[in-house]
């Protein structure tokens, strides 16, 4: 089943060659946001791979923003987890921590809620790496 469900998926995804700069493949994921079956595939196959590696041993999902909202939520839902968000910065209310990175074209900076997060807890960060991937 896996197995299909990959195929599923992977037929959603399209790819935009020098966007939005040259050297960049940007790979679109609208088409499996779009289509029920190939995004439950997507959190289902997301879902079992974060069982399989991490077991029991995942206190929260964070998403990324901004298609990290996308994924985040429903992959914490699936696996009985909350969900918390780490914005582009200015975006959070109260106290926030922040870190600036790299873009292959840019700079961004991100930011989480002091309060979202206890150290010690075990966190999986979800974003959509396929965007920038070549």
């Amino acid at each position: 089943m896996a197995d299909s469900e990959l195929q599923l998926v992977e037929q959603r995804i399209r790819s935009f060659p020098d966007f939005p700069t040259p050297g960049v493949v940007f790979r679109d994921i609208s088409p499996v946001l779009k289509d029920p079956a190939s995004f439950r595939a997507a959190i289902g196959l997301l879902a079992r791979h974060l069982k399989a590696t991490h077991g029991g041993r995942i206190d929260y999902i964070a998403g990324l923003d901004s298609r990290g909202f996308l994924f985040g939520p429903s992959l914490a839902q699936e696996l009985g987890l909350g969900c918390v968000l780490i914005r582009k910065r200015g975006k959070l209310p109260g106290p926030t921590l922040w870190a600036s990175y790299s873009l292959e074209y840019g700079k961004a900076e991100l930011e989480i809620q002091k309060d979202a997060l206890e150290p010690g807890q075990r966190v999986v960060v979800v974003d959509d790496l396929l965007a920038t991937g070549v």
